[in-house]
Parts: structure tokens; sequence; C-alpha cells
């Protein structure tokens, strides 16, 4: 544990597309990712909505799969590594809203729980079904490359003292706090097809009017993906100046005491070079 001066790094982005059927997700969402990335051989799509993605093929060579339900987060991690696997630097998740209340999603698998382990409480299952789904959310958030969520969203209304109903806004089909996991969280409008900000890290969107998604979204919020220190660089430089530290050791005790002092991350790094340099010093002490 060490205080340390905040240092902006470069970054992944972490966006979330919410809006109601036929408000333009899936298209928007391709149109940022190649603004974003500027190849579309290297944008996947997870697609959950009966191949709705490739509706869209005319747009360039993107590549899907067509995940199925069940909708378990353990699918949905398996289709995130493939992905990854695959080279693929922007994926796409049209939708996110199955993983919570598809078929075979966490709400189902909660319900199924309830009944077969803890006599029909809802509440104790979730002691097994948020563990999972919060797996699911770490993947998408630790994810080594950029993510765009589509996620569906409902009116939400309530029925008031004297009868009526109420309209409180629009409620994204996903757990409670899903769009307050990301860095940027756009709401899709289903007549104009104009998006506005919910939450914005970016400060790109927050207080801005509506705006159409366009390619060159995508490449505004590039240039601010790439300001900063490159995190892949820093770690490299750190494993230089640690092997290098531990070359420069003149004997056992001094490697043993230089090796101790670094952090559990570079020692996994500097492992090789230790145990070289070990096997060096005991070879010399033994002649």
């Amino acid at each position: 544990m060490q205080l340390q001066k905040a240092t902006r790094k470069k970054s992944k982005l972490r966006l979330n597309i919410s809006g109601p059927s036929g408000s333009g997700k899936t298209y928007s969402a391709l149109l940022m990712a190649k603004g974003l990335i500027g190849n579309w051989d290297k944008i996947g799509v997870i697609d959950t909505e009966n191949g709705s993605a490739s509706l869209y093929e005319h747009l360039g060579s993107f590549q899907t799969i067509d995940l199925q339900a069940p909708f378990t987060p353990e699918r949905y991690i398996e289709a995130i590594d493939i992905c990854i696997n695959a080279g693929i630097e922007c994926i796409i998740m049209d939708s996110s809203s199955h993983e919570w209340s598809g078929a075979g999603g966490c709400i189902e698998i909660n319900e199924h729980l309830a009944q077969s382990k803890f006599k029909g409480n809802t509440w104790s299952a979730w002691s097994q079904t948020t563990p999972r789904h919060d797996a699911f959310v770490q993947k998408v958030l630790q994810c080594p490359v950029h993510v765009i969520t589509c996620t569906r969203s409902k009116m939400e209304t309530v029925m008031t003292d004297d009868k009526k109903v109420k309209k409180l806004g629009m409620k994204d089909i996903q757990r409670e706090g899903w769009e307050y996991e990301l860095t940027v969280s756009l709401n899709l409008d289903r007549d104009t097809h104009t998006a506005q900000a919910s939450k914005d890290r970016t400060e790109l969107f927050e207080g801005k009017d509506p705006f159409v998604i366009t390619e060159k979204t995508g490449q505004l919020i590039k240039q601010w993906c790439e300001q900063g220190v490159d995190p892949d660089a820093e770690k490299k430089a750190a494993i230089t100046a640690a092997t290098k530290a531990l070359k420069s050791c003149k004997d056992y005790s001094s490697l043993g005491a230089a090796y101790t002092a670094l952090t559990p991350e570079l020692k996994l790094a500097t492992l090789a070079t230790k145990d070289e340099l070990k096997a060096k010093f005991t070879t010399n002490a033994g002649q």
C-alpha cells in the first residue's frame, strides 16, 4: 500500500447505450465502435437479439457471436473471452439485459435457487446469484478491450392514490445501478434517436444538448481514452527498473533484500531473473 500522486492513465471505454426497442441502440453502437477503432474487422458483437446486429452487415465486416439462451453470466463471460482471444478490439454487447432478465438470466436463476435450495426464499437465494452477476460485471470492467453495452429500457410507472398512472421515466432492464458501474451511460430517445448522458466521467457529453451518435462520437471518445500515461508502457518500465536493480546486487543477501522490497506483481515478473541470480551466487559461494 503506497500513497502516490494521482496520474491519469490511458483507458479502455466502458459505455452503456440504453433505450426502448427501436431507438437505434445497435446501429448507434456500431457507428461509435467504428469511430473508436477505425477498423470493422476488429469489432465484435455479442448478439442476444436474434441476429439483429447482422441486419447492419452493409456497414462493414464486423464479427458476431449469436448468443442463445440460457443467458447465464458465465455464458456472457465465455463470449467475451472468445472475442478477446480472437483479437477483437471493441466488444459490443447487444444486449446486456438478457443477462439479468432473459431466459436463464439472473432473475430466473435466482427464482430456481429459491425454490430448490432456499424453501422459496428469493432474498436468501441472492447470496448465490449475486456473486455470479458480480463476476459478469467485473469481467466487463476489467476487460482489456473497449466495451459498449446496449441495454433495453422501459417506462416505469406507479399507481397514485387517486388511481391514476404516473410515469416516472425510463428504467434500464438490468440490475439497479448497472449504468453507474461504467464510464459513460447514454440514453436514446425512441422518436428522435438522439442521445443524452445520464452519467459521464469523460465530461464530453454531460449537460450537452441531445445529439445523434455517429462515427465522430467514437473518434471523440478515442481521443479521451488515449489521454494520459500508457499503463502498459508504465508497467514495462517498472519491470525493467526492477530487473536492473536485481542484476546490480553483488551477493545473495542484497539480492534477497532487493527482491523482498518489490511489489507482488514485480516479484512475479522478475522471478526468473531472481532465480537465475540466486543460482549464480550459490555457485560462486561454493567455489
